[in-house]
């Protein structure tokens, strides 16, 4: 048989290989989710996410300096407040613990990009994430809350919010507040496409955000649905997003690559806890290679579509990337 056609020519060595490579990474568009909470000197692992740790803003300091050191120079960070209400006032005290970690941050760690996720989970007593009415989150309401919250962070700092609530309007009522108050720089980067998810139980123990009755399945979405994820994520481009997300990463990959293509903006998706911590158990036991299914599945998120990859691992496959592992 006469063969013209012969792909493993361009699979010969590691050389041509990377030559013909069709997807690329770069350590610039990895972002570190990260938790800080109230206190001093504390490092605290997270008993479901072995690796990942809950700091103080001392502590959260020593990491981003890690982190930077590395190649990885854009952070998420998430909020543990000592105190919570019915209304999640933390969220937006200007003396809140994001807001205080934010202003040392900015000071001691300057050339770090700080995005903050925008939400009352964490700081509601019922762990939902916006205002009750009954058992509901009352939409409307929430709004003003969650842009007094986006300012609260601007104004400490931040580089760019994340709303992660999925209230409709949200975008455009932070939009609105952050320009009218002079943040019109302050980009937005949209939980747009986020799944009412099993994959978010480890998160739920490192923020204490777990919902004290109910679900979230009347404003997170509905896994059965690709059309609505595609609404969901124009609406918010309408809205002013300048980014949208889809949340999880590994079992939404052909959701991100059709959202991918209907929008004009970049994409992220996240890579969540329960990714993290499956593949930190299932290497912990030694069923896998742990870098190369960390590897595997970053190159997969990137392959569908995504720009930005927020995810744990972030420092890992920054080495990754160096040691030509992947990238």
């Amino acid at each position: 048989m006469e063969m013209i056609k012969r792909p493993r020519r361009l699979r010969e060595n590691s050389v041509i290989r990377k030559m013909v490579r069709e997807t690329r990474l770069d350590k610039s568009s990895l972002v570190y989710p990260i938790f800080v909470m109230e206190g001093e000197g504390i490092t605290e692992e997270i008993p479901s996410m072995p690796g990942q740790y809950r700091y103080s803003i001392d502590t959260f300091i020593v990491k981003l300096k890690e982190l930077l050191a590395h190649g990885v120079s854009s952070v998420m960070i998430f909020g543990i407040p000592d105190q919570k209400d019915e209304i999640g006032s933390g969220a937006y005290d200007s003396n809140g613990i994001v807001q205080r970690a934010l202003r040392a941050a900015k000071k001691a760690v300057p050339d770090m990009y700080y995005i903050t996720d925008v939400c009352m989970c964490e700081y509601t007593s019922h762990g939902h994430c916006g205002v009750l009415n009954g058992n509901d989150v009352d939409n409307d309401p929430t709004l003003e809350l969650l842009a007094k919250t986006a300012l609260s962070h601007a104004e400490a700092g931040a580089d760019m919010v994340a709303p992660s609530d999925m209230m409709d309007g949200r975008v455009l009522a932070i939009r609105r507040k952050l320009d009218e108050n002079g943040y019109s720089r302050v980009p937005i980067m949209s939980y747009a496409v986020k799944y009412a998810s099993a994959f978010y139980g480890p998160f739920r123990d490192a923020a204490d955000s777990a919902p004290k009755f109910g679900d979230r399945k009347t404003y997170q979405m509905d896994f059965h649905n690709v059309r609505e994820g595609i609404k969901e994520a124009l609406t918010d481009v309408e809205e002013g997003a300048d980014i949208v997300m889809v949340k999880p990463a590994m079992s939404f990959l052909d959701v991100l690559t059709k959202v991918h293509d209907v929008v004009n903006v970049p994409v992220a998706c996240y890579s969540v806890s329960g990714e993290y911590a499956m593949v930190k158990a299932a290497a912990q036991n030694g069923w896998i290679d742990e870098d190369r299914i960390v590897g595997e599945m970053a190159v997969s998120a990137f392959r569908a579509g995504a720009q930005i990859y927020i995810t744990y691992y972030a420092e890992r496959i920054a080495r990754l990337i160096d040691e030509g592992v992947i990238g």
